[in-house]
């Protein structure tokens, strides 16, 4: 099992699309990367601004089945990349996009990831790529927040919500390991 960290504004989204991938073991909403004087942040307290944590959701998965680079590609499918410090209706440095990772190789295959992203796009992409400093899990009723909210808000267009459910439906019908191609 490996472990990447993504903020791709609100995390409630992002967390409830990335669980219905194929090869996604489990998902967990918190906030990473702030200010290292504030320990256990709060949601009030990351909502206000001013704590330089971003809204992120660990993803815990199985590279056998799901690789790095097929993770930051749907990624990209779910953020405007060349947003700072906004998706959706979310304005602020809590909701900027970002990938945070705790193994060098990840560095890597994220940071070539972004360079090819880089040239769909005449404005510079506003993804960070940096080492995870800090996560910490957000309250418990943020964690799977669209499984007990369906109408809940959500920056992620239905269509790849159902593009993700379609994914896990083939994957499971198929009952083999799905090759990169096929995402």
């Amino acid at each position: 099992m490996k472990t990447i960290y993504l903020a791709g504004g609100c995390f409630w989204g992002t967390e409830h699309f990335f669980k219905k991938i194929p090869g996604v073991i489990s998902t967990e909403v918190g906030f990473s990367n702030g200010l290292c004087t504030i320990v256990n942040p709060s949601y009030k307290m990351v909502k206000q601004g001013d704590t330089g944590f971003a809204e992120t959701v660990k993803i815990d998965y199985d590279e056998a089945i799901l690789e790095l680079n097929t993770i930051i590609k749907l990624y990209f499918k779910t953020i405007d990349p060349t947003s700072l410090n906004h998706q959706g209706g979310d304005f602020g440095t809590q909701y900027r996009t970002g990938i945070y990772y705790t193994d060098d190789n990840d560095y890597l295959i994220a940071r070539d990831m972004l360079a090819e992203e880089q040239k769909k796009y005449p404005l510079p992409l506003a993804v960070e790529l940096l080492p995870l400093k800090s996560f910490y899990t957000a309250e418990e009723y943020h964690q799977d927040y669209l499984d007990k909210n369906p109408d809940g808000y959500c920056h992620i267009p239905l269509s790849l919500m159902n593009y993700a459910d379609e994914l896990r439906r083939e994957y499971l019908s198929s009952k083999k390991n799905m090759a990169i191609d096929e995402y």
